[in-house]
């Protein structure tokens, strides 16, 4: 049977103590480890990987992949421990969501968008072209609702590329990416981004957390700048969208 490993995490600036099966685990956290004492803990077992298993065979079914990709227990794992990390955090006002965080002069611009309409390539060109700009994450940062600002948090889950830095941030604006022939960006509605907003977010399945990080959506998508960019991927649109969200 596989041993325990043991160690304490700092997301969002709520420390967790975590049990792993595999080392990797922890080296993968590395650069959010703490020496603070935790507040609440969790422990990833061998069925909870097996269900991440399952999780991918669904998903790789519904996309009718052509080719049957095994995923290693050690990844499973890391998969099992954010979505387990999702329930406490949400005590403190944090979820996970997908996108990706750039921060320029301490304040945060989180783009979002379903997989493969460009955030990754637009978050290149913010580092190309916006001086200053970093990534906070490229893939799954959390958001903390907090009684004066929404935050931008770092996390170990920086997707494909490796996008991130252990940092937080308050958000500036949030930002829905569509493909267009031109770059524009407008300020939206509440109500015109809220499905992709919730479609963007971790869900967790048990219904009382499930009504729990809605509530935090609705608060974080009524309390910060909302906008949808048109952009074609041309370095023009990370200065268009940069000049239309940023503080006056």
């Amino acid at each position: 049977m596989q041993s325990s490993v043991s160690f304490t995490i700092s997301l969002a600036d709520v420390p967790i103590a975590v049990s792993v099966l595999y080392p990797s685990t922890k080296d993968f956290c590395r650069n959010y480890l703490t020496d603070k004492e935790p507040i609440c803990s969790v422990e990833i077992t061998e069925q909870e990987i097996d269900s991440e298993r399952q999780r991918a065979k669904a998903q790789r079914e519904r996309e009718g992949a052509l080719q049957r990709r095994i995923s290693s227990d050690i990844y499973l794992e890391t998969l099992a421990l954010y979505r387990k990390l999702a329930l406490p955090l949400l005590d403190y006002g944090a979820f996970i969501f997908h996108g990706s965080v750039l921060a320029v002069d301490g304040r945060a611009y989180l783009f979002t968008a379903p997989s493969g309409t460009g955030k990754t390539t637009h978050t290149r060109l913010w580092l190309d072209q916006i001086p200053g700009a970093v990534v906070l994450n490229g893939d799954k940062p959390l958001l903390r609702v907090k009684e004066r600002d929404i935050l931008a948090c770092g996390t170990p889950w920086q997707g494909k590329e490796s996008y991130g830095c252990n940092m937080i941030c308050p958000i500036e604006a949030v930002c829905i990416l569509q493909r267009a022939k031109e770059n524009h960006i407008e300020p939206i509605t509440m109500s015109e981004a809220l499905g992709v907003l919730i479609q963007q977010t971790h869900r967790p399945e048990e219904t009382a957390a499930l009504c729990r990080t809605l509530d935090l959506v609705g608060k974080m998508g009524s309390r910060v700048k909302l906008y949808r960019l048109g952009c074609n991927m041309e370095p023009e649109a990370a200065r268009v969208s940069y000049e239309g969200m940023r503080r006056a």
